[in-house]
């Protein structure tokens, strides 16, 4: 098809064409934008779920650990870095700060009769792409409590 304006005549399709590759050339940055931003969220969650999975084993091997606190206390230390190795990360120590994980055993909230060791983990998370660090947090928490007697 032939279109003609002011005497002179141009191909539609071909204009078509370029209109097309305009819009894509716009549209472009904000599908990538979105694409690997999702990608990087994925990620996020998944090492988060690492961290609750790793917190988790933890109390529970410091809870069926039939030593002395201190055996509870190693055994959950022992599980919780076995867990994070899934997703090549580790507590940076072992202590109460940012990055740090922590095995603790008292008495428990509710029941000071019983006792519960409460095994918090804390990693500082980068996100897999530069730049959208930005909006996924630098530490990843989680805290589990068990009872052990």
């Amino acid at each position: 098809m032939r279109r003609c304006v002011l005497r002179k005549c141009a191909d539609a399709h071909r204009d078509a064409r370029g209109a097309a590759a305009v819009e894509f050339a716009l549209i472009l940055p904000i599908l990538l934008i979105l694409v690997f931003g999702i990608i990087n969220y994925g990620d996020m969650l998944s090492v988060r779920q690492s961290v609750s999975q790793a917190a988790s084993e933890g109390a529970r091997a410091a809870a069926v650990n039939p030593g002395s606190n201190a055996a509870k206390i190693a055994a959950a230390k022992e599980a919780v870095g076995g867990a994070l190795d899934a997703q090549d990360q580790e507590c940076t120590g072992w202590g109460a700060g940012a990055g740090q994980c922590n095995v603790t055993i008292a008495a428990c909230a509710g029941e000071p009769t019983k006792q519960c060791a409460t095994v918090k983990v804390d990693i500082q998370y980068d996100a897999i792409i530069a730049g959208f660090g930005i909006v996924l947090p630098d530490n990843l928490t989680y805290t589990a409590v068990a009872r052990v007697s």
